[in-house]
């Protein structure tokens, strides 16, 4: 009985609390502008909001059917095309060595590794002043990160290494956006040039 009074109690003193009647509040403080705060930008992106972009080393001609993307800490370029807008392009570095990410790709594709023979075979492109190995796969694509597997899909990318650098072109779509992509692409690889080089 006395845990009921109680309970009565506080459920009165809540609704009588949320009856008080609420005064306007005015904040009349004002500050000047300083050195320190920066130009406001409508419609910002997530890393310029939160200061995690960074300039490109590179930049290239974008394709009239692709829609550039912010880049981010894993893509210095980014792109979608398709009309689906399912299809990606990206430009990366990364570690290891010219095989390694061959063979990485190969393998999201569940193709065998390519010995040093095979990777000999693969054709060779033109990409900022020096050359990259061409890389070509179809099939179900397992991208990794937790994503789901995508079937029907193709892979079309250069792997290059400047000044001990690898870089990657990248280019995952389903296979038939794919296919009509790839001289897009191409011509893409061709315009890449260092950023200070851009005019």
């Amino acid at each position: 009985m006395e845990c009921r009074i109680a309970t009565c109690l506080a459920l009165g003193l809540v609704v009588v609390a949320g009856c008080h009647e609420k005064n306007d509040v005015t904040v009349s403080e004002t500050r000047a502008v300083s050195s320190r705060d920066g130009a406001f930008k409508l419609f910002a992106t997530s890393d310029e909001r939160f200061g995690n972009a960074r300039p490109s080393p590179v930049r290239a001609d974008t394709p009239a059917a692709w829609s550039v993307l912010p880049g981010n800490e894993f893509r210095l370029l980014n792109y979608r095309f398709g009309p689906a807008g399912s299809g990606e392009v990206w430009v990366s570095t990364a570690t290891g060595s010219l095989a390694d990410n061959v063979n990485r790709w190969l393998h999201q594709f569940g193709a065998p590794p390519l010995d040093a023979a095979g990777l000999q075979a693969l054709r060779r492109v033109p990409i900022l002043g020096g050359s990259g190995i061409w890389v070509q796969a179809e099939g179900t694509y397992a991208g990794g990160m937790g994503a789901e597997p995508k079937p029907g899909y193709g892979l079309a990318g250069v792997v290059t290494e400047i000044q001990g650098q690898i870089l990657t072109v990248k280019m995952v779509a389903p296979a038939a956006d794919l296919s009509t992509a790839i001289p897009a692409l191409e011509a893409f690889v061709t315009s890449l040039r260092p950023a200070e080089a851009a005019e």
